[in-house]
């Protein structure tokens, strides 16, 4: 089980997200970091934390903007893993994002939300493209509902939507209840995680949401989980280093990645 934290992006800022009301979200006020830009947040998560991965909700790109390249290059070349979430409706977009470099690194996970994709055809045609052992299928919900406007999706519960990105040839997907985000009521998506865990027992399993601290983490891995996205129990101290020393991935050159970032000064 590990931890991948969370950012937020919105007109170039890290923003709180709260229940997925995107049009309340503001600027970040975190005791790590008195900075919102994203590589002074970057940075504060990589010096406190020893993070590895970054998730980027690039909320302007999910709306329908150009995605923010010039941020996941800065990220990037501080030697994060970094997951992009640039609400992608299409094989063409993914493959876009998929082939995007910085100083030659890719993107290591290219996310595929359910919000923002049209049919399982399209999802199958993302796998394809971009290959499964990048493409992260994202199953949005609210409030435990698919988060979908698309026909195709709506006649589906989660466990079938599930089932169908399975036939698509996803291996990896999150379980995300956006109503969850940033509430500190947990994940509340632990039951639904376990039935996927039995449906494919290889799949790699995410989940994210209102996680609080320690337990919540637990519980996620008791359900199956393979990791879990996490933000604001980071910033609010519920989180500490020392929790995360369990469950993050500290790497021999952590120290380097520290340094590639520049120093936080600020934070």
């Amino acid at each position: 089980m590990r931890v991948i934290p969370v950012i937020d992006l919105m007109k170039r800022l890290v923003v709180r997200g709260v229940a997925g009301r995107r049009d309340e979200y503001r600027p970040i006020q975190s005791p790590l970091c008195d900075d919102p830009s994203p590589l002074a947040v970057a940075r504060a998560l990589v010096e406190r934390f020893a993070f590895q991965e970054l998730y980027l909700a690039d909320l302007d790109a999910i709306a329908g903007a150009e995605p923010a390249w010039d941020v996941y290059a800065q990220l990037a070349d501080c030697g994060l893993d970094l997951w992009v979430d640039a609400g992608l409706s299409g094989p063409s977009s993914a493959k876009r994002l998929a082939e995007w470099t910085t100083s030659n690194r890719p993107l290591a996970a290219v996310i595929a939300g359910l919000e923002s994709l049209p049919d399982a055809g399209a999802l199958r045609a993302m796998v394809e493209r971009v290959g499964p052992e990048r493409l992260v299928f994202s199953l949005d919900l609210k409030a435990a509902a698919p988060l979908t406007m698309a026909p195709a999706w709506r006649e589906h519960d989660a466990d079938a939507i599930a089932s169908l990105a399975g036939e698509a040839g996803v291996r990896r997907l999150i379980v995300l209840d956006l109503s969850r985000v940033g509430t500190g009521t947990g994940a509340g998506t632990e039951s639904l995680c376990r039935r996927l865990r039995r449906l494919d027992a290889d799949w790699e399993i995410t989940a994210g949401g209102g996680v609080r601290g320690r337990a919540d983490i637990a519980a996620l891995a008791d359900a199956g989980c393979d990791a879990a996205l996490v933000a604001s129990a980071l910033h609010d101290g519920r989180l500490t280093p020392d929790d995360m020393a369990e469950f993050v991935r500290i790497p021999n050159v952590s120290a380097k990645r520290a340094s590639a970032c520049g120093t936080a000064r600020s934070c």
